[in-house]
């Protein structure tokens, strides 16, 4: 623990006791840096035949990062994901896009919501095709996907606008495959109707 300064009161009158008091524990807490900084800025002038003075530096350097060890800035990583997956959910309401890589890990998604559609627009086939171009954009730009396999559920309009955009841009689709929930037994039926 750093020891608290010792403040002497000066006998003239109270407040410029407290005015003393004030500069030293301000003193106290100035840091090193700071007062080498004004030690160099107070330092007189070189007269004409003396040696030169030592060039003025910033105080700061000696006790800031300078000495700190060097950090080099690495560069990040770009991952390249080449090829991956492109899932496709379509409901009544709205059409999901999103990309993974073959693990399964998202690289990019975009929805109709996303891009700027509304109510009811969300779950046309044009809102879908929107969707479907945000995020192969995305996925080719930052990650450089080139061929994918198609995932598509659902049963909404969106379904086939985002299919025939997917063929349109350039990635190599390897092949499309419909995993729709299909019932086996399906929920409970209603109970029997009575006449």
């Amino acid at each position: 623990m750093a020891k608290e300064p010792k403040i002497e009161p000066v006998e003239e009158t109270p407040v410029a006791a407290e005015a003393t008091a004030v500069e030293t524990v301000k003193e106290v807490k100035e840091p090193k840096a700071a007062k080498e900084a004004k030690e160099v800025k107070d330092a007189p002038a070189p007269v004409d035949g003396d040696a030169p003075a030592e060039p003025a530096e910033d105080a700061l350097s000696e006790t800031g990062p300078a000495d700190a060890p060097a950090r080099a800035k690495r560069k990040k990583n770009r991952r390249t994901v080449t090829s991956g997956q492109i899932h496709v959910l379509a409901t009544f309401n709205n059409t999901i896009i999103t990309i993974t890589d073959d693990k399964g890990n998202t690289i990019a998604t975009a929805s109709a919501g996303a891009s700027g559609f509304r109510g009811s627009k969300k779950g046309t086939a044009y809102a879908a095709q929107i969707a479907a171009e945000k995020a192969i954009s995305t996925a080719r730009q930052n990650f450089g996907l080139v061929k994918a396999d198609v995932f598509v559920k659902g049963v909404g309009m969106g379904r086939d606008a985002a299919i025939r955009t997917l063929v349109s841009q350039r990635v190599q689709l390897e092949n499309i495959k419909d995993v729709t929930g299909i019932p086996h037994g399906g929920v409970r039926p209603r109970k029997a109707k009575r006449n």
